[in-house]
């Protein structure tokens, strides 16, 4: 039997949301404005990050103030706008709901139209909060320690498209494979579902404390993706040449010859508001066309 008991986390009673909008979409200011209308209506007061707010004409908050003043936060636009916010925020560990304008992404699962109707039941306590397993890597560039949160996954891959690369990886500070070919693909549970499955990765029931490690293109067809559990940490290095670090292929970082990469999944988890009907097979199925 699956436990449930991360779908019914309870929020505090919410006073205050910080909203971000998806970037580069000046056209969502009315939407912005509805759903302000929308909290107003319910006592909830609204602000906005100060990104979002001078795309669409008005003041905001830095998005770190935003984040220490509000109870939750709400992104109108996609499964990118609400990856971004996510991993963010992760620092503050407080709750993202995602309201998408377009077509329904494998998150943000609250259509704007449906937006008003979500709002009163949330005032009454009827949604759910899933909580998701992020990982966390650490490494080191111009010698400084670095630590970066990804949502989805962890990507090291060659700088140049005309070379393959050699990545060395270690399990819980043991040997465990050489990778040689485009690289390797680190992904949480959620993100199995994105860079992951086109590679051949597994798809991974997004509330489960595991993460898979898939290589991408590899030189030899006997290396095959990996399911780790969460306790588990790995090691990656590459030890020929350059590599390109990418985070929720938002994020780049260049790691020097030889450096390594420390990858494991966080202590803490990030936090989705959600539909008490959300059914994530109901939308693996629709996404990916399953049972056609």
């Amino acid at each position: 039997m699956i436990n449930t008991k991360e779908q019914n986390l309870e929020l505090k009673t919410i006073k205050k949301i910080g909203v971000i909008l998806r970037p580069s979409t000046p056209e969502l200011k009315n939407n912005y404005y509805e759903l302000e209308k929308i909290f107003n209506a319910h006592d909830i007061e609204v602000s906005i990050d100060s990104i979002s707010a001078g795309m669409i004409g008005i003041m905001g908050m830095e998005f770190d103030v935003l984040c220490q003043n509000s109870d939750i936060l709400v992104t109108i636009g996609g499964d990118g706008t609400l990856i971004s916010t996510v991993r963010r925020s992760f620092k503050y560990d407080i709750p993202v709901l995602g309201v998408y304008s377009g077509n329904l992404g494998f998150l943000a699962d609250v259509k704007f139209d449906e937006l008003e109707d979500f709002v009163k039941q949330l005032s009454c306590g009827n949604y759910r909060v899933d909580e998701r397993a992020v990982l966390e890597a650490e490494f080191i560039q111009n010698e400084k320690s670095i630590t970066r949160y990804a949502f989805n996954d962890i990507v090291l891959t060659r700088p140049s498209v005309s070379n393959m690369i050699h990545v060395e990886t270690l399990v819980d500070s043991k040997a465990f494979n050489t990778y040689f070919g485009d690289g390797v693909i680190v992904s949480t549970p959620t993100g199995s579902t994105a860079y992951n499955l086109s590679a051949g990765g597994p798809v991974l029931f997004p509330l489960t404390n595991v993460f898979a490690l898939t290589p991408i293109c590899p030189h030899s067809l006997t290396q095959r993706p990996v399911v780790f559990p969460g306790e588990f940490s790995i090691e990656m290095k590459t030890p020929k040449e350059k590599a390109l670090l990418i985070i929720d292929g938002q994020d780049k970082h260049e790691l020097e010859q030889g450096n390594s990469i420390l990858i494991g999944l966080a202590q803490t988890k990030a936090k989705l508001i959600h539909r008490e009907e959300f059914n994530y097979f109901d939308v693996l199925k629709e996404k990916l066309g399953w049972g056609e």
